[in-house]
């Protein structure tokens, strides 16, 4: 049988990962913020209510293993926010471009917990079930990105047409 994880362990991966979900909530409202078009918000919105849902998901399982939640972003979030304000001076695609790259970090974080040597079952369900949601969000992500003009203008305006 394989050892199982100290808690301590496992509260810092859980923490790490909910410090990611937070980074994540604020590179979302960012990018719905600065988004052109009205169904990329929509798709954004509900992306950042899975991040939210990781939240509320990782929490008790912190507190089940004896430690305290985070409650807050760390100080990732000004790259992540930062990436998403910076190409929102250059459209919506490199917004999207700038959240691909965001939703890589989460899902390579995700995808190294999920293989964790020790963690529980339960935790390891979780995981599993939030690493699909980034690789949801990144494959949406990606296929805009392919759809989405390089010509559009700040205002969203393709100037092709």
């Amino acid at each position: 049988m394989a050892e199982m994880m100290l808690p301590k362990r496992t509260v810092t991966l859980l923490n790490d990962l909910i410090h990611i979900d937070y980074d994540a909530i604020a590179a979302y409202k960012a990018a719905i913020a600065r988004l052109h078009q009205a169904s990329d918000k929509e798709q954004l919105g509900r992306f950042l209510a899975d991040h939210r849902r990781h939240v509320v998901d990782l929490t008790p399982l912190v507190v089940e293993n004896g430690g305290q939640a985070v409650t807050e972003a760390d100080f990732k979030e000004v790259l992540t926010k930062g990436r998403v304000v910076i190409a929102g001076l250059m459209g919506d695609r490199a917004i999207l471009e700038a959240m691909k790259s965001n939703e890589d970090d989460t899902n390579a974080a995700y995808g190294k917990a999920t293989v964790e040597p020790g963690i529980t079952t339960r935790v390891r369900q979780v995981l599993a079930r939030n690493l699909a949601d980034e690789r949801r969000h990144r494959a949406w992500i990606e296929q805009r990105i392919v759809v989405t003009s390089p010509t559009v203008d700040m205002m969203g305006h393709d100037r092709h047409r």
